[in-house]
């Protein structure tokens, strides 16, 4: 999911929905900032390694962890008269992107394995600064990729769609470039094929989409591009992805088609079934504090702001950052504990609030249902005493046993400011940061 930090409101959406609502409409596009990832994204090198075990052609590559790797990367792909090399971030806007040595772009091509250690020296441990990651983002790994002698290139992408109910196939003959600027400057160049989940992908509809690539019937490349289609549906649905993006989709001079660049996401519900996959998750990408986070099944989205939010579901949760904004404070968190949180769940939440130097005072805001009132007031008491919180707190308590929970903190001699109503709560916090 992913969060768009705007001053006025914040709002919480799926990230290949944005994808398919920006294709189907190109003048709702949100202002999406970076944000936690709730389908796992892998890395390029990942990607084109699954897509080689279901049939599908990639350019041929190999991954390197340090310069010493990818000079003997180099020269193990034959020594050719030039490769690519990939800053391997989980980040859009790589070639354009500055790493914060100096080194300019993620992307580039070399020409021989003493360039191949020298590119890799100056990317491997260095944080690259992007669009998309304007704070910067650790490239630990380079992908040197065979660089492909390209007569075309398209785009396609194969996700999860809320308006159809399923998976769409977007595709477009104008790949290698935005697709979202695409569908504003050109929305008739844009194609969709609804599938039905439970029909599969049809012949008919990958022949379809292979002519409005641009791709004549009867030719070989036709053919290549619809038995492309149909192992990445079987791909697709084998993993239990959630997205698959393809930019650019290559026909190569010699009439293959190839995959030359793509992002694939995968069903964090489906890990049980995909172990492997979920394996080579790189929590150094990640926000390390929605990492820790997860560990313990807390649903939690680092933001910009200075009072660190703790509240039982997504709904309140929202209402709760908005009313902070109202009265003219700024969240530094979504942290929505759910309804069956433990004590040892509440604790954890607290000692990531707490440790967050940005954070200068925390609102607790619980509407007792199924989660208790005196199980959060627990978990207040116990992180107090054992990481010893010393942020000024602001808690406000509804619902089901919500007299224990506040005798309970009353008794426990902890310093807490008690709200009586979310209003009260919310320009108390502001208060005092």
């Amino acid at each position: 999911m992913l969060f768009h930090k705007s001053t006025s409101n914040l709002v919480i959406r799926h990230s290949n929905t944005l994808l398919s609502r920006t294709l189907q409409n190109p003048k709702r596009v949100a202002n999406v900032g970076r944000g936690a990832i709730r389908c796992l994204n892998v890395h390029e090198h990942i990607s084109m390694e699954l897509f080689n075990q279901n049939g599908i052609t990639t350019p041929k590559g190999a991954v390197a962890f340090t310069a010493e790797e990818a000079e003997a990367a180099y020269k193990s792909m034959g020594t050719p008269d030039q490769l690519v090399i990939k800053a391997q971030v989980l980040s859009g806007g790589r070639g354009l992107g500055t790493f914060k040595n100096g080194f300019q772009g993620g992307v580039h091509m070399i020409s021989s394995p003493s360039e191949a250690f020298s590119f890799a020296s100056q990317m491997l441990g260095q944080e690259l600064v992007t669009k998309q990651n304007p704070k910067g983002i650790l490239c630990n790994r380079v992908y040197l990729m065979e660089k492909m002698d390209i007569e075309k290139e398209m785009y396609l992408s194969l996700l999860m769609d809320r308006a159809s109910g399923g998976p769409v196939l977007v595709g477009s003959p104008c790949g290698g470039t935005s697709i979202e600027d695409v569908a504003h400057s050109n929305p008739e160049l844009i194609f969709k094929e609804n599938i039905d989940i439970m029909e599969g992908i049809t012949t008919e509809a990958c022949q379809r989409m292979a002519e409005n690539l641009g791709l004549s019937k009867g030719t070989e490349a036709h053919d290549k591009a619809v038995h492309l289609m149909e192992n990445l549906y079987s791909m697709f649905v084998k993993n239990d992805c959630t997205q698959v993006e393809i930019n650019p989709l290559a026909q190569t001079k010699q009439g293959d088609i190839v995959v030359c660049d793509a992002k694939v996401n995968f069903d964090d519900n489906a890990a049980f079934r995909n172990k492997e996959i979920h394996a080579k998750r790189d929590t150094t990408q990640e926000d390390p504090r929605e990492v820790n986070a997860s560990k313990y099944d807390l649903n939690y989205i680092g933001l910009d702001g200075n009072i660190g939010c703790m509240v039982n579901g997504a709904g309140l949760a929202m209402s709760t950052m908005d009313i902070i904004q109202l009265k003219g404070g700024s969240p530094a968190n979504f942290l929505d504990v759910g309804g069956g949180a433990t004590e040892e769940q509440v604790t954890k939440a607290f000692e990531i609030l707490n440790a967050d130097e940005n954070v200068k005072a925390i609102l607790v805001n619980i509407f007792g249902g199924i989660m208790k009132c005196d199980v959060i007031a627990s978990g207040i008491i116990a992180a107090a005493k054992n990481i010893g919180l010393d942020k000024p707190l602001v808690v406000r308590l509804e619902g089901t046993n919500v007299e224990k929970g506040k005798k309970l903190i009353s008794d426990s001699g902890i310093k807490v400011v008690v709200a009586d109503d979310l209003d009260d709560a919310a320009e108390k916090a502001v208060a005092l940061v």
